[in-house]
Formats: structure tokens, sequence, C-alpha cells
């Protein structure tokens, strides 16, 4: 006799948390993943200039290469944040890595097949987009499971990390190789070390059987039982759902056009400036500001504030005051100034981390992966927006002449108003968490109307009267904090409660 189609896709040990030894393990591997991630994310743009030397590209087709990553990048977020709710976000990780380590190291390879460059390397952004585009939905859908949520805003910023440490680490060697060894070897380095990276988490930290055990699933396909079946038209049309895709594509927006637009900003606005300033500064200022958010986010929580007022904090940070610097970094007119607003405003988009990110793994643990991906999959088309932008040609008042790669308006000044429509979008009390209970279809409240089958949440201590205890009024008082009240907490404008909205399974 079989076992049931669900019992084969997920080990019942692996819903057991981490503990601290292995937490830590998993976060400094996955901290080093999300480096080698952007290691090669970002060696195409930092060869683009020797390759279209090298292959007669204009600027027009080379930001057609450099757009294509996200065609794929945007098709893949919901599949693999779903993949990692069903088999594991840590298998889909390693077995996505894989493929992108080939693909990133065989590029130069696929370059010297024929003599349509122009159609290979954007097939290879393509497929690399598509591959990587798994990652951070997995990513979300693992950590939601295994970390404790008292833990879960540092472990993901400590992560998140990575991807100022691949930008700087490809950024600072990737520039030494291209001088020395031509832009192929930029490709060999990073594809090679996510191999490298791949052949330790395999051998150190899983097992042959549940890498067998994940791609058997994925051949015969992910069924969905009845028992299993999500109630997805149900899910959207919670307003707290939109709150979080609206408030991903306005950090995306942002954190897109710095990215792509504000080395451009700079070489434009001031000629003489030197490069390594402006392009490693604001990079090395968000890595401590991006730890210290997850360490005050888990100190406050652990100190009995409400994660709800502790994640509207962190995005009042991270959208709010952030695109109030990146405004002033359009209308400023001293190099020194503009460097201080650009590093003050990339280093608090980082607070998202604590905020958005983490938020939409306390609204739906068991769907965290797929919530992430649907959210993230926005900000990923907004991510191809921008990235293709280099190929407009427009003129502005305040920049005399015609500028080739700037978007219709001053970019600091759209970037934060992306910031500050999503942080205005999300504060005023729709800020989702998993103790009002409206989405997650295994975790429910606890207190008296548990369904069979749901889990009593750990981090809701019962107070005198069978609801939440109350929580000492503190600093963050003044940003809406109230003590939690002995009764349970209802939806918005909704009655009493008396079952979930969501079945529990």
């Amino acid at each position: 006799m079989q076992p049931p189609p669900d019992e084969t896709r997920r080990d019942p040990a692996e819903d057991v948390q981490w503990s601290r030894p292995e937490c830590q393990l998993w976060t400094g591997t996955l901290l080093l993943g999300t480096c080698l991630l952007y290691c090669a994310r970002v060696s195409m743009p930092i060869c683009a200039v020797s390759m279209s030397q090298d292959f007669g590209w204009n600027k027009k087709e080379a930001g057609l290469v450099l757009s294509s990553f996200f065609w794929g990048y945007c098709l893949t977020q919901v599949v693999g944040g779903h993949l990692g709710d069903r088999i594991g976000g840590e298998k889909v990780i390693l077995l996505s890595a894989s493929a992108w380590g080939c693909i990133t190291a065989a590029t130069p390879l696929l370059a010297q097949l024929g003599s349509a460059h122009l159609a290979f390397m954007t097939f290879s952004r393509i497929l690399t987009g598509l591959l990587q585009g798994v990652y951070f939905p997995a990513l979300t859908s693992l950590l939601s499971q295994k970390v404790r949520e008292s833990e879960r805003a540092f472990t993901y910023s400590t992560v998140g990390a990575g991807s100022q440490f691949g930008t700087l680490l490809t950024g600072a060697a990737g520039s030494l190789l291209l001088d020395w060894c031509g832009w192929q070897s930029v490709f060999y380095f990073s594809g090679g070390l996510t191999l490298l990276w791949v052949c330790y988490v395999y051998r150190c930290l899983l097992s042959e059987k549940d890498l067998l055990l994940a791609l058997g699933v994925l051949a015969q396909g992910l069924r969905v039982t009845r028992h299993t079946k999500v109630p997805w038209r149900r899910l959207f049309w919670k307003s707290s759902v939109w709150a979080a895709i609206i408030s991903q594509l306005s950090a995306a927006c942002s954190f897109f056009i710095l990215l792509s637009w504000l080395p451009t900003f700079f070489k434009e606005t001031f000629p003489n400036s030197k490069g390594w300033v402006f392009n490693v500064v604001p990079w090395l200022v968000a890595i401590p500001a991006g730890l210290f958010s997850g360490l005050l986010s888990d100190r406050l929580i652990s100190q009995g504030y409400r994660t709800i007022t502790v994640r509207k904090f962190m995005q009042v940070m991270g959208l709010g005051l952030s695109g109030v610097f990146v405004l002033c970094l359009g209308h400023t007119s001293s190099f020194c100034t503009s460097v201080v607003f650009a590093s003050a405003s990339i280093g608090l988009q980082t607070f998202n981390h604590s905020g958005i990110s983490v938020n939409i793994q306390d609204l739906a643990p068991s769907c965290a992966g797929f919530l992430f991906g649907v959210a993230n999959t926005a900000g990923a088309l907004a991510g191809e927006r921008w990235a293709r932008a280099p190929c407009l040609q427009v003129s502005s008042p305040e920049f005399p002449g015609e500028l080739p790669g700037y978007p219709t308006s001053r970019p600091p000044t759209r970037s934060g108003c992306f910031s500050l429509a999503g942080c205005c979008g999300r504060v005023p009390g729709r800020l989702p968490h998993r103790d009002h209970g409206l989405l997650d279809v295994r975790v429910q409240p606890g207190g008296r109307h548990q369904q069979p089958g749901a889990v009593h949440l750990p981090g809701v201590r019962e107070g005198p009267a069978g609801g939440p205890e109350s929580h000492p009024r503190g600093p963050l008082a003044a940003l809406g904090h109230r003590p939690l009240r002995t009764r349970r907490h209802q939806p918005w404008g909704a009655g009493p409660v008396q079952e979930p909205l969501l079945p529990g399974v």
C-alpha cells in the first residue's frame, strides 16, 4: 500500500523548526547563496560595455540583453513559492542554483556558438532569470517554516545582506578580472563559485534521499488533493493581501530605479566625481543597516511589543523615511550631500527586510512562498520596466540638453514618490499579522475556536481571560502601539468571530 501523496511530498520532520546551531549554519549558508545569486545576476551588467565593443551592440541592443533577465524572472516567482511550500524551499534553491550556475559558467561558450550573439545572450539571460526567479519565494517559504518568529527578522535581514555583498564582490573582483583576463573570466568566476556552493550544500546539509524525493515529486507533478487545496479566490479578496502586493511593488520600484539609474545620475549631475565613491559607499552602508534593522526588530518583539507594531515601524523606516531622503537627493547640488542622501536612502530600504518581507511570513506561514511570489512578480515587472529604460532618449528642464537613458522625470524624484506611496498605503492600521487569523490555512489563532488540524500559535501568550496577554507600553506607543485586549482580535469592521475565515487543513 503506497502512502498518501502528501506524505511523499513532505517529511513530517521538516516541519520542525531549526535549533539555534542549525539556524546559524543555514543563515550563513543562505547568506553566501544570496551573495552568489547577485554575483551571477550582475555579471552581465558589469561586462555589458566590453561585450558591446566585441559584438558591436548599440545601446538599444545592450538594454535588450540586460532587461531580458526580468522577462524570465517575472514568470517563475509564483511557481518557486508554490514549490517551496510543497516540497521544501531548500530543495528548490539547490536545484535552481545548480542550473543557473551552469548557465552562468557556460555563457562565454554560448557567445561563441555562432554569429547571432545577441540572440544567444538574450536567451541566456532569460534562462538565468527563470531559474533565479524561484530563489526568494522559496527562501521565504523556508524561513517561514523553519525560523522562530522572534528571530525571523534578523535571519531574513542577514540573508538579504548577501545582495549587497554579491554586488560589491562582483563589482570589485569582476572589475579586476575584466581588466586582467577579459569579460569571459567574470562569468567563469561567478558560475564556478555557485557550483562549489551547490556541492557544499548537497554534501553537508541535504541528503540524497531528500533530493531524489523532491525530483520524483516534480516528475510526477504536484497533485492537489481535496484536503490541501487552498481557497485562493477567498484569499485574494482580503485587503491585507493587496496591501502586501502594493507595498512590495513600491519597494521594488524604488530599489530598481536607484539600482539602475544612480550611477547615471551622478555621472550626469557631477561629471568630475569619483565613480568608486557613489558605486560603493551606498552599498557598504546598506550592509550594517540591514543587520541593525533585523536586530532591532527581533529585540523589540522579544521585549513584548506586538509584532504588527514592529512591522509597521520597520515599514515606515524602509519606505517612508527612505522616500524622504531620496526626494532630497533629487534637489541638491552638492556631491557630498548627494552621496549622504543616497547612502541613507539605500540603507533605510534594507528595513523592508524586517517589514513587508517577513510580514508575508507572519501573514500565512503555510503558503508564504506563494504569496511572496505573487507580490514579487509585481516588483519584477517594475524591474523589467526600469532596466529597459536606458533605451529612452528624453530631455528635462532640470537637465539641459538630451540625457540618454533617463526616464521622463528625474530618477530620485520618481523613486521617492514610489517609496512614499507604498508607505502611505501600508501604515494606517492595515498591516496584517498572523495573530489576526485572517489568511493562514494551517496556523489559526490560539484560543477557543480552533478547527481540527489547526496549530496553536506559540508566539501569542494567554491572558487571564483566555485571550492574548497585554504587553507594556513603551517608546513605540507614538506609532499607535496599544496593549492587546483580553478578547480575540476582530477583523476590520467585522462582528464577533465564531470560526476562522479560512478552514484549517
